[in-house]
């Protein structure tokens, strides 16, 4: 197996990523065009326009949302099934090795790493994998796309509710580093827990057993009040930006300085970076969180490969014939 997660993702998914990639830049593109159709809309309804222009802008808004919608269930659907097809794959990796039989007498230890790996390990890496190249270039793309589009319409009034973004560049790395550190020491705890469950003897091994648990339980305990607070203070910045929006467009509105529709148009786009903020945020914690998981996962195939074809008779040799004698 590869050493690192994204060559892995590479060489057995590779075709299925660009499969993936493509729907993703669809997505992308056209996730700025509901709020130009909106933006539409409320203008043609303050300055009373003839109702058949809002029917048509109305149309072509739920073509476009249809559209976009009808995408992302593709997409999702695709992710779905590589993320199951590689977990499959992985566990066959494991099973195809089998310690049973490639080793004479396989120690508890051993056997306890196997059952943590089939059960559980593969499914999150399959998980990855089928995220690992669409959803940031998705995201990121919408990031970028609507952007562009808050800039094109007024760049100092999208530049005042993008401020807001700022202050969580500086909160979001500590934080997520620190979910990181917690995340990776619950994956090795979980590991050396294992092997101990199956090779249990007694009372030593009972206290360890219960160490292990309480430790586990207190990483996820530190993870939960890490992520959910970096979530309330994600949601505080967005919920600020609108409330800044709101506040100083209107007052440009009322000045005649700027349209309603722009108005709600750059509030739609505060609205649509919020999620593909955090989506890329959970993204760059799983990518950590999954490395870890992989380089493990990848030693431990690699070395049970090795047993087993250690433990294999050899090859016998080829048998003349009388035409080759």
């Amino acid at each position: 197996m590869p050493r690192t997660i994204m060559g892995y993702v590479l060489a057995a998914t590779g075709r299925h990523q660009v499969g993936l990639a493509v729907l993703a830049v669809i997505v992308f593109l056209l996730s700025a065009a509901p709020l130009e159709f909106q933006r539409r809309i409320v203008n043609d309804l303050t300055e009373k326009r003839e109702f058949t222009n809002i029917v048509w802008l109305a149309a072509g808004y739920a073509v476009v949302a249809m559209t976009d919608q009808t995408l992302k269930m593709l997409l999702n659907v695709y992710r779905g099934w590589v993320a199951e097809d590689t977990a499959r794959s992985l566990r066959h990796i494991v099973t195809d090795a089998d310690i049973g039989r490639a080793v004479a007498s396989p120690s508890p230890v051993d056997a306890g790493v196997e059952i943590a790996m089939i059960l559980e390990e593969a499914e999150p890496i399959g998980g990855f994998v089928a995220l690992s190249i669409s959803q940031p270039l998705m995201q990121g793309g919408i990031l970028v796309s609507v952007t562009v589009y808050m800039f094109a319409l007024q760049p100092y009034f999208a530049l005042l509710g993008l401020a807001f973004f700022v202050p969580q560049v500086v909160f979001v790395p500590l934080m997520q580093r620190a979910i990181n550190i917690r995340a990776q020491r619950r994956i090795l705890t979980k590991r050396e827990m294992s092997g101990t469950l199956v090779d249990a003897h007694g009372e030593s091994v009972a206290e360890t057993e219960a160490v292990g648990i309480q430790r586990i339980f207190a990483l996820n305990m530190g993870i939960y009040w890490l992520k959910y607070g970096m979530n309330l203070l994600m949601n505080l910045m967005h919920h600020l930006s609108v409330a800044a929006a709101f506040c100083i467009g209107g007052w440009l509105a009322l000045q005649g300085r700027i349209e309603v529709g722009t108005v709600v148009a750059v509030v739609g786009g505060l609205a649509k970076l919020n999620d593909p903020w955090g989506d890329l945020v959970d993204w760059a914690r799983e990518l950590l969180v999954v490395r870890v998981k992989y380089r493990l996962f990848a030693d431990a195939a690699n070395w049970l490969t090795g047993m087993r074809s250690a433990t294999l008779p050899p090859d016998p040799p080829p048998v003349s014939t009388p035409m080759e004698a």
